[in-house]
């Protein structure tokens, strides 16, 4: 093996070029994820590419003698193939979350020994870039966990509010950036162990506190956001030991994270500073919204109460929206739903689906459910694209939604979805709603569309068997 290290030998300027390369393949790839018929050939492109940056890793620094690398990759290549084999797709968005968590403890491993010096210089830029990976990298780890065991319901699913909260949540923020800035000044900096532990207790407290205090819609978000900041930590980290690879790979992770977050923000019209400080209120309603979307309502055609059988409206009904949720997820009734749709075609009917931003527990939840069940990606489309539909549509079917078609976030202020924008299903003259029951949502705010009685088709049970009643009733 020494032979063979002492002859593979990569010069500083082959590694900048073979970086660059590799940069661009990563990049291609996740450019080949944005479109349904690329997007698998996109994923194993990037998967190949980080493949050879690792042994490009192991060349360059001249390390591939050390066995005990090869033992530590074969166990994550075992743990990581148990989880691809066993995680079902509901569980998704709590894996995602690991993995971040896991990106960002990486990262706070490799700062936290580049603050001691090893494996890095001892310079004033070194000490800071090692620091900020340290706490941005403690920041992602906690806050992953919190986020994961919210998904798992191994933590209380609905937003955790201390006393002062808000006040914590800056005071903690404040005082890790400041203590990553003062640690390297002469007199702290003698205590570099002590420095790094320090740093790492406030910066996990932070992002604890910031994380429990999320729930509702506001989840997606945060997944996305820490997808970003486990790019960050690991670009500082990189910054710190002086690898432009790393500094690359994270750079390109933090940035799509970050941009992610900030299409979602916009999409749920939410600050991400407020959602970083805990802002989110949960009051209840009590007030009209002063400026409230302008929504052309439509007079149903049913009855106060409807008559005719959910079958009977579906052979009806020509031109069909279908919403999914997350109650789609939980019931793994997506195949159902292909099927209903595939009947509905067969009938003479259109369908579309309409697809919120953040419907689910992570950013594009519903689009990876009904792709796995067979749908068409040309038949999703985005609430801005199809949210004028709705008022001329002959049916909307909702299967396991409730915050993202919540009239209240559009004519109540005072709770944590006033504001958000929404599906506009409570324009359409007839819905068909087939969730679990008539409870709130995971934001925890009662939905008028339960209560409207005209043209409004209650289905309640687990989607899964109701949805397969109403396919064996139609024959």
């Amino acid at each position: 093996m020494s032979h063979i290290s002492s002859f593979l030998v990569i010069t500083d300027t082959a590694y900048y070029v073979i970086c660059a390369v590799l940069t661009v393949v990563i990049l291609a790839g996740i450019y080949m994820m944005s479109k349904v018929k690329t997007a698998i050939l996109g994923n194993r492109l990037s998967a190949l590419a980080m493949a050879a940056a690792i042994i490009i890793t192991l060349v360059k620094y001249e390390i591939l003698p050390v066995y005990v690398l090869y033992i530590a990759m074969v166990i994550g290549f075992l743990i990581g193939w148990w989880l691809a084999v066993k995680v079902k797709m509901i569980e998704m968005p709590q894996l995602v979350a690991l993995y971040n968590g896991f990106g960002g403890a990486a990262s706070a491993i490799v700062g936290f020994f580049a603050y001691l010096g090893i494996g890095a210089g001892t310079d004033l830029f070194a000490k800071i870039t090692s620091l900020l990976a340290i706490a941005i990298g403690a920041i992602t780890f906690f806050g992953s966990l919190v986020a994961a065991g919210k998904l798992h319901r191994l933590i209380n699913q609905k937003p955790i509010k201390l006393p002062g909260h808000t006040a914590i949540t800056a005071g903690l923020l404040l005082l890790t950036v400041a203590y990553a800035v003062f640690a390297v000044l002469p007199t702290l900096s003698a205590y570099p162990a002590l420095n790094a532990a320090a740093l790492l207790v406030i910066a996990t407290l932070f992002g604890i506190v910031f994380t429990i205090r999320v729930g509702g819609a506001d989840m997606p978000i945060t997944i996305s956001l820490l997808n970003s900041l486990s790019g960050v930590a690991g670009a500082i980290a990189g910054l710190a030991i002086g690898d432009l690879l790393l500094v690359a790979v994270g750079a390109i992770v933090g940035a799509s994270g970050l941009i992610l977050t900030r299409i979602m923000c916009h999409a749920m019209n939410r600050s991400l500073f407020a959602i970083l400080l805990g802002k989110t209120t949960t009051a209840p309603a009590t007030e009209k919204a002063e400026k409230a979307a302008p929504v052309e309502k439509v007079e149903p055609v049913a009855e106060e109460k409807p008559t005719e059988t959910p079958v009977e409206v579906l052979k009806e009904a020509k031109n069909v929206i279908i919403i999914p949720g997350y109650g789609m997820a939980v019931a793994q009734a997506q195949h159902l739903v292909k099927e209903l749709s595939d009947r509905l075609r067969a009938n003479g009917a259109t369908v579309k689906y309409a697809i919120h931003p953040v419907a689910g527990r992570m950013p594009g939840h519903m689009n990876v459910l009904l792709c796995e069940a067979g749908v068409d990606y040309e038949d999703l489309y985005e609430m801005d694209a199809i949210n004028d539909e709705f008022k001329t549509a002959d049916l909307t079917i909702i299967v396991g939604a409730n915050d993202v078609v919540n009239p209240a976030a559009r004519d109540t202020v005072g709770t944590p979805i006033s504001g958000m924008p929404i599906l506009n299903a409570d324009a359409c003259p007839r819905i068909m709603i087939f969730n679990y029951d008539l409870k709130p949502g995971y934001a925890g705010v009662e939905n008028p569309l339960y209560q409207r009685g005209k043209g409004v088709w209650l289905v309640l049970g687990d989607a899964a068997e109701t949805l397969k009643n109403v396919l064996e009733q139609w024959k």
